[in-house]
């Protein structure tokens, strides 16, 4: 196994797709190093884990904690940032406070616990970092304009970053999930930042996140550069490229709540 006494540090691992990754990196031997804000989520979680663990409280919209966070986590062999916040209101009703809080936790913070963490992978010549982006990283969906612009945000930073470091040992790969089962939309924050409070019909209908884990484990593992892992949602990547203005008809007519 791969991840045989590897370290592997994610982040926003209280629940869903962070969760299912930890659980599946600690299958296959991993040491698991569990951050979010609340302990008492993370302590649930690594109980559940076959393998060891370590639980660091991190909070994506505090840069100034991240270095101590860090010394504790130790020798990263797998960073993944997937901590995360998603939106549903409209972009002219979306307060600023809300705007910088998505940007904060979905962009800013990841690039920086990445910049703490990247020297010593560098230094060793070996290390992988994981950016969690979306289908929506590809194209803007109504009701999601902030939430959109943190994982377009995300291509650009990590496509770049690979190009600096991959040939110092340095694997890079972005992840775009479409529709999986987690409560993503139930804590989607709306205009004024408090929670939707509901799981939209496209999320409750989506893949199980134990099943995403190992299918972008299997991803990660092979060194793949991007991985999409969905269900038919994913052809709007293709559409948006391919036939832009059919996408357009199709999307504006969608439920996207």
């Amino acid at each position: 196994m791969k991840l045989k006494n590897k370290r592997v540090w994610i982040t926003g691992a209280s629940s869903g797709l962070g969760a299912a990754l930890a659980h599946e990196a600690s299958r296959q031997g991993a040491h698991v190093v569990l951050s979010a804000r609340r302990e008492e989520k993370l302590s649930a979680v690594a109980k559940t884990l076959p393998g060891p663990s370590t639980i660091i409280t991190l909070d994506l919209t505090e840069p100034a904690s991240f270095a101590a966070a860090a010394a504790k986590a130790g020798e990263v062999d797998y960073l993944i940032n997937n901590g995360g916040i998603s939106q549903r209101s409209n972009a002219a009703d979306t307060s600023p406070e809300v705007v910088r809080q998505i940007m904060e936790t979905n962009f800013f913070g990841h690039v920086e616990l990445t910049r703490i963490v990247l020297p010593g992978m560098l230094q060793r010549r070996s290390g992988h970092v994981i950016a969690m982006s979306s289908v929506v990283g590809y194209f803007g969906t109504p009701k999601r304009s902030t939430y959109a612009a943190s994982k377009h945000a995300l291509h650009g930073y990590f496509n770049s970053l690979r190009f600096e470091v991959e040939d110092e040992g340095v694997q890079v790969t972005i992840i775009c999930p479409g529709f999986i089962h987690t409560d993503i939309s139930v804590n989607a924050v709306t205009a004024d930042g408090q929670k939707q409070g509901t799981m939209d019909n496209a999320q409750a209908s989506g893949m199980k996140p134990e099943v995403f884990a190992q299918k972008a484990w299997t991803g990660i593992l092979k060194g793949k550069r991007e991985l999409h892992i969905g269900g038919r949602e994913l052809a709007g990547i293709y559409l948006k490229r391919f036939v832009p203005g059919i996408f357009r008809k199709v999307l504006k007519n969608r439920d996207v709540t």
